[in-house]
This record gives C-alpha cells, structure tokens and sequence, in this order.
C-alpha cells in the first residue's frame, strides 16, 4: 500500500491511498452504511435514521441509490480523495449483517473502513453520538452485523430517536413517525449534522469526528 508522495504535508484524510491491480491503481474503499427497513411502510419511521442520513449524502453527491448489489441499494461516487460507497440494506433491520458482510468481501475493504449509521432509542431526540467500535446495544441490526463481521473495530453514528414513552411497546415505538413539528424540525437538522459528520470522517478520520459531534 502506498500514498502519494508529498501526501504527508496533507489532512490526515487527505491522503490518496493506492493500491495497484494489475498495471491499474485503484483508491481504498470506504462504505457508509446507513440502517432502516425498505418500503413505503416504514420510510420516515424512527427505525429509518440511516436511510434518512444516507438519502441526504446521496443528493449531497449527486450519487443516487439505485444500483443493486450484496442485498443492498448502493452507490459508488468520489468525495474528495476518497472512494466512497453508500448502502441501504434491503435485508429488513434483522438481517442487516447479511448485507454488510457481502459489502466487505465484495469490496476487499477492512473492518475500519466501515461506518454504519442507525436509531439509537437511549439518546435524546436528535441527540448525535459517534464512536470508532463498540458494541450492538439493544439494535437488533447493529446486533446482526457484528454476528456477520469480525470484530466490534468500526466507526458507527447513532441518532438519538427518543426513549420509548410508558405504554408503548418497543416494537410500536421505533416504527412510528414524528408527529411534532419540534420533532420533526429537530429530526431533520440532526439527520443532517450526521451527514456532516460521515464527510468529516472521510475528509480527516474518526478521532476528528468524535471531537466534533459528540459536543454538540
């Protein structure tokens, strides 16, 4: 693996890296994962933070989710210095893992190049936070990707949806919708500061990311 050189005087994201296939060079791959459930039925439900952040990212880069691969809608676009690949898995939440597993492979990338986006009941409304691995939580789908991938060792984003009001059951909760214009407005703004977040991963790296989002 190589940089380019005088690459060293660059943001640390900034570095073009290279790897060469046959008498071709090819940049490092690295794959935005943003969890939900396809369909109608479930767009704009809280289980939907992913596909709400990576919908952004794709009209952002002008790089539209249509094409069909490793159960998954991707798409593969250059941001800055780096190549980059969105995915909404079309497994249900479930079956996530199944869907990033083959992204890996098909793709040759490490763990640490993976960011996975998802809902997360415990934060508050809109609230960010990212971390550089861990573990599933309570998500069942981050649960299904850590069954499928070796190791806890990738970035991810959780969006804070709100915890589960008294009387409601979990299932109930995380299907439905923001009723409130406040949600909905809060919603919208944090969905895209986590866009934001996922380019400044890209430009200069989880540790940046981290300092910059969990404070806010």
């Amino acid at each position: 693996m190589k940089t380019l050189r005088g690459a060293g005087e660059l943001p640390p994201r900034e570095v073009v890296f290279l790897a060469k296939r046959g008498n071709t060079v090819e940049k490092e791959t690295w794959i935005i994962v943003g969890l939900g459930n396809p369909g109608l039925t479930y767009a704009h439900t809280r289980h939907n933070a992913g596909f709400e952040v990576t919908d952004i990212l794709s009209r952002r880069w002008n790089a539209p989710l249509h094409k069909r691969k490793c159960k998954g809608l991707l798409a593969e676009t250059t941001v800055g210095d780096c190549r980059a690949v969105l995915c909404q898995p079309q497994t249900y939440m479930n079956l996530s893992g199944e869907c990033v597993e083959e992204l890996l492979q098909w793709y040759k990338a490490p763990l640490d190049h993976l960011l996975v986006i998802y809902d997360d009941i415990d934060l508050p409304l809109a609230k960010l936070r990212v971390r550089k691995a861990g573990s599933a939580g309570t998500h069942n789908g981050m649960r299904s990707i850590l069954a499928h991938v070796p190791g806890q060792e990738f970035p991810r984003i959780r969006v804070g949806v709100g915890a589960k009001p008294e009387g409601w059951e979990l299932a109930d909760w995380v299907l439905s919708r923001y009723t409130l214009r406040e949600e909905q407005e809060a919603m919208a703004e944090a969905f895209q500061r986590a866009a934001d977040c996922v380019e400044d991963w890209l430009t200069h790296g989880i540790e940046d990311a981290m300092q910059r989002f969990n404070r806010k």
